[in-house]
């Protein structure tokens, strides 16, 4: 057996606290259950009030090491238990040189049992980017370089959430991020508490004509509804709008998108690129989102370059980690052409950066990627105190 063969696999479920949940402080009849678990009334979707994700390790025979994150913002042990039970034991003995062939057969694997997306494929996501570190680390180089080579040194980035509880003060901490050299700014239409005409408005009286402002829509209407209300927002110059109709909306996806007057953002919760396909072909959007998390290295390549052949713009989505697969999606958005911004989660990455080795960061308007090889982060002795036994 060669040495460069797979030996271990490991998971490690982490949970770190925050001071305030994602999107903000929770507001009148949103309350924790005694798992950490609120749901927000605006979207009617569940979060925990950690910052929690699972770390994959894949260790080969002669002690080189990869890192891989994924999503495992709720239920994480359904993630590791997937990669613990069944996906590690079956990638023992295999070359991590192949990345793309360890993925596709293992995508295969549950071809006839569900396998379409879901806690499979994000399981699937986290030992594809620890793989991919494996392979870069092993060949001596950065992660971008085998994914085609560097397109861009530096990525702009785009200021995700206001987590504010006035909308006064909302508008005063956009203000600041535009004062710290960013141009552009998202907010959340599930704690917008005014509405979001108020909220739109009130940004582009607080941040003036240039910069440039998105609406996360969370999936809370119909088509019709979406349309209606993004008119109104386009009043006030908006960038894009995200997540105007549910996801199973294939229909009122295309619908919105062919009749408003600014882009139209999808596609974080789409894990594979056969999600993607139908709605490039029934152009549904014009930026697309891929979320390194769900994705994974190799599917968020296939998805990225079946973008550029649909004339769409790449802004990748960035969730809750530590920081290993926010790595690993700048160093696969800087291989593509089309990528006008990445997603900021300033709230997430800024306080978890010290849970990783590296020196990628934010600064001015734009992430740095991380230097060295592979996606240039590993976890840091502080991570180990917040691993959760499972």
């Amino acid at each position: 057996m060669s040495a460069e063969t797979i030996e271990r696999v490991e998971t490690f479920i982490v949970s770190i606290p925050r001071d305030v949940p994602y999107l903000g402080a929770l507001r009148a009849g949103e309350s924790a259950n005694e798992r950490g678990y609120f749901v927000r009334k605006g979207n009617r979707t569940v979060y925990p009030r950690t910052d929690t994700s699972v770390l994959v390790k894949v260790t080969t025979k002669s002690g080189a090491v990869g890192w891989g994150e994924t999503y495992g913002i709720v239920a994480p042990r359904a993630v590791a238990e997937i990669i613990d039970d069944l996906l590690g034991p079956l990638l023992i003995g295999r070359d991590p040189r192949d990345p793309v062939v360890l993925h596709e057969d293992q995508y295969d694997l549950m071809r006839v049992r569900g396998f379409f997306g879901g806690y499979y494929v994000d399981a699937l996501a986290g030992v594809d980017i620890a793989v991919w570190d494996l392979a870069a680390r092993l060949a001596g180089m950065p992660l971008v370089r085998l994914l085609g080579g560097m397109r861009h040194e530096r990525i702009p980035a785009y200021v995700s959430g206001l987590p504010k509880p006035t909308l006064a003060e909302r508008v005063a901490l956009a203000q600041e991020w535009v004062a710290k050299g960013f141009d552009a700014v998202k907010f959340a239409a599930a704690v917008a508490d005014d509405g979001e005409i108020a909220e739109m408005a009130a940004l582009r009286a607080g941040l003036g004509a240039a910069p440039k402002i998105m609406v996360d829509l969370h999936w809370r209407y119909t088509a019709l509804e979406a349309i209606k209300l993004i008119d109104r927002l386009n009043l006030h110059d908006l960038y894009f709008a995200e997540a105007a109709c549910q996801p199973e909306d294939i229909d009122g996806q295309a619908h919105v998108a062919a009749a408003v007057r600014c882009s139209v953002a999808l596609g974080e919760e789409w894990r594979t690129a056969f999600e993607y396909r139908p709605r490039f072909i029934r152009r549904c959007m014009d930026i697309i989102q891929p979320e390194m998390g769900h994705t994974g290295v190799t599917e968020f390549m296939k998805i990225g370059r079946m973008a550029e052949t649909f004339h769409c713009r790449i802004i990748p989505h960035a969730s809750i980690g530590i920081g290993v697969f926010q790595a690993a999606s700048l160093h696969a958005a800087a291989a593509l052409q089309n990528v006008p911004y990445h997603e900021y989660q300033h709230s997430i990455f800024d306080k978890n950066l010290r849970y990783v080795t590296g020196d990628m960061r934010c600064e001015r308007g734009f992430f740095h990627l991380p230097g060295g090889v592979g996606h240039g982060v590993a976890p840091t002795d502080d991570v180990w105190k917040h691993v959760v036994k499972h």
